[in-house]
């Protein structure tokens, strides 16, 4: 069910790839998982949202389809791939969790790697599906959000795809997009066509250009391009990405503790500091 808010609230969307207790203990996972705790308890309204990885138990963790959202589809490619959403409750601090699935895309039971270690050849859609898919939901809950938070490079399409794809859209006229950045750096190259994916979307080639050869460091930079504000989740983030940040002048901070309290006050405060900015 539907969280019960008053309107006045400030809105917060996450939008991330890792939340405990779905996926194994990471830094980032556990940030997801008390974060959006810690700004809801401070009278915010949220909205979280995670793919629906393969390896994800079901049955265990109570998930199930949220059939009022279904229908949605998204072209990915030149093919149309359905947007099959499901929710799951953490019933003691009354947070939903949504879940995007898709069976070509989240089936699997790995998250980035086979099992052998291989990059999965098709991250980039994969990326694509959710941070799109995420977005196309938001729409039909006709939720306003005044932040946008993305976690991690699974999310770091999003940032460019509300600048230049949603701003039109009323929804999301206001939005102020905050990117957390994480060591979750990976040293392979996406798709040769990521390209030509992201122009059939609509976007302009003078927007795409370092596409061309994309890598981490390219998918990162365009989050930080089109983002209003940066937190850096880590000490050891990639250097490249720290002096960039800071060459684009753009409001930042860094956690240096991860206590539910330091987050949430901290990110609290910075979130207030950017609807303002």
């Amino acid at each position: 069910m539907e969280q019960n808010q008053s309107a006045e609230k400030t809105k917060v969307l996450f939008i991330t790839q890792e939340i405990l207790p779905y996926i194994d203990q990471t830094i980032k996972g556990a940030i997801c998982r008390y974060l959006p705790q810690g700004i809801q308890e401070r009278n915010k309204e949220i909205r979280t949202f995670m793919p629906k990885f393969g390896l994800i138990n079901e049955r265990r963790n109570q998930l199930h389809e949220v059939i009022r959202l279904s229908g949605m589809n998204l072209i990915i490619d030149d093919v149309d791939h359905p947007i099959i959403i499901k929710v799951a409750s953490i019933s003691q601090v009354r947070i939903q969790i949504y879940f995007i699935d898709n069976d070509e895309y989240f089936k699997r039971k790995f998250i980035f790697r086979d099992a052998s270690g291989t990059f999965f050849d098709d991250n980039d859609e994969r990326s694509l599906f959710f941070c799109r898919s995420v977005l196309e939901t938001v729409k039909k809950l006709g939720w306003a959000p005044n932040i946008v938070n993305c976690h991690g490079w699974m999310a770091a399409f999003t940032p460019l795809y509300v600048n230049k794809m949603y701003r039109d859209n009323p929804l999301f006229t206001t939005s102020k997009v905050v990117t957390t950045i994480y060591e979750d750096d990976f040293q392979e190259k996406m798709s040769d066509t990521l390209y030509e994916k992201l122009k059939y979307d609509g976007l302009k080639e003078d927007e795409l250009a370092a596409f061309k050869t994309a890598d981490y460091i390219t998918l990162m930079k365009s989050a930080i391009d089109n983002s209003d504000a940066i937190i850096f989740a880590e000490k050891n983030v990639n250097p490249i990405l720290t002096s960039y940040v800071k060459s684009k002048n753009l409001p930042y901070i860094s956690y240096n503790r991860y206590d539910i309290d330091y987050l949430s006050e901290t990110t609290d405060a910075f979130f207030d500091e950017i609807i303002e900015y």
